[in-house]
């Protein structure tokens, strides 16, 4: 293996060694995440017998796509992965953002009030909510109030929620994973604790979860935790790489309808919209999805365990508990978090000879590095890299289609950063 790695990536044999050892080291996590995986494998293909997916549910429609019985059956066996009433998905759902966007448009009408439960939410949501920008069209044009929950301590603290709940409350909006923050990601019991207090003071308020980057992380899904809608993108977990685009929401069925109402038209809804091709992409990417999360999750513990060892902070810790496939590293500097994106592009299996640059990303308020060398334009749950370029300079390190190649990659941003001088090592 020495050789391979040092001809084709240009790996020293001491930074093959190093990462040997810290593999070696980490194995015993990483076979209770295969355990994890191995449950909900078991789980997605016991939903798929028991919605009774068969070949002609692999077609797709064109046109208005009346009767598409390949769209309907996906919506079923989603519901059932994720223990839901029902679900919405959907190829024209075109990003996380946008599915969290049509939640909230369906549940929410002037005069309501929105909570963010989990502190200041990702930036691509500040201007669905109205936080930043005017006259766009956003939640705050029509009469809708955002609220901030803040953290304490970089922790979600649930009597800060509870104090900025009132009668005007129609939503309460939790953020599973960190984006970007320096926190714990929320898992699926602390979501359900949140619910609990929200409907303890009034059971009409919808509770929504923004669930990126977490399915299948755990052993269920926030739905069989009390959560009213939960929302998501095909290019993380849920696609298994597979999925070119789209996005998930599953929940009550009556919110799920209002959902649909606000993606086509009231009274059309869920019975209509070609699926054109996607149906097969859909359903397999959901299918491989508990394994290649489960590979995802242990190129993060493996990536936390370089890093920690040679010095920097680490988010989550080696040895925590694991809700998401994200891992964060402190670097500190501009340059590091440059070299390890660079070094993670030239390890990826698409436009590995393209250097990343900082630049002015739309949606967010700093500018963005970001490593994506895969299969499919911003799918995270391939191997990739971002950061926004302030301080203390955080890389967020996700994906990981199989170990194996994600492990390379992390060798190559080690590589990076010897080569560049800015690591002892």
């Amino acid at each position: 293996m020495k050789s391979i790695l040092k001809n084709n990536f240009g790996i020293s044999g001491k930074i093959i060694d190093f990462g040997e050892k810290i593999y070696n080291d980490v194995k015993p996590l990483i076979n209770d995440i295969k355990q994890r995986a191995r449950y909900n494998q078991i789980k997605v293909l016991s939903a798929f017998n028991e919605k009774r997916v068969e070949s002609q549910h692999l077609t797709g429609t064109t046109g208005y796509g009346y009767d598409d019985a390949g769209r309907e059956v996906t919506d079923k066996v989603f519901a059932r992965v994720f223990g839901a009433e029902d679900a919405l998905v959907r190829h024209n759902i075109v990003s996380g953002t946008h599915a969290i966007s049509l939640c909230l448009f369906a549940v929410l009408r002037p005069g309501d009030n929105v909570v963010c439960a989990a502190g200041k939410p990702y930036d691509t949501l500040e201007a669905v909510l109205g936080l930043t920008g005017s006259n766009n069209g956003s939640l705050k044009d029509f009469g809708i109030k955002c609220k901030i929950a803040d953290l304490s301590e970089g922790k979600v603290d649930n009597n800060n929620i509870m104090s900025t709940l009132d009668k005007n409350t129609k939503a309460v909006f939790i953020q599973k994973s960190k984006g970007y923050a320096w926190r714990d990601s929320l898992t699926n019991s602390q979501i359900e604790e949140i619910i609990k207090a929200v409907k303890a003071y009034n059971k009409d308020i919808v509770c929504i979860v923004d669930n990126c980057y977490g399915e299948f992380a755990e052993i269920d899904e926030p739905p069989a935790r009390g959560a009213d809608l939960v929302a998501g993108s095909l290019i993380k977990n849920p696609g298994g790489g597979i999925a070119p685009t789209g996005g998930y929401i599953a929940g009550r069925r009556d919110l799920v309808e209002l959902a649909s109402y606000k993606l086509n038209s009231v009274g059309l809804g869920k019975h209509v919209g070609a699926t054109l091709d996607t149906n097969r992409l859909l359903l397999q990417g959901l299918f491989l999805a508990p394994n290649t999360v489960g590979e995802a999750l242990s190129a993060a513990v493996f990536c936390a365990a370089v890093f920690k060892n040679l010095g920097f902070k680490v988010c989550p810790e080696i040895n925590d508990y694991r809700s998401d496939i994200i891992q964060a590293i402190k670097f500190e500097t501009e340059k590091r978090v440059i070299e390890f994106c660079k070094g993670i592009q030239k390890g990826s299996p698409v436009d590995s000879f393209v250097t990343p640059t900082p630049w002015d990303m739309p949606g967010y308020s700093h500018r963005v590095i970001m490593a994506a060398g895969g299969f499919v334009q911003g799918a995270s749950i391939e191997l990739s890299a971002d950061a926004p370029i302030k301080p203390p300079y955080i890389a967020y390190m996700q994906g990981g289609l199989t170990f194996d190649s994600a492990y390379v990659g992390i060798l190559s941003a080690l590589q990076s950063l010897a080569d560049a001088k800015v690591i002892n090592l």
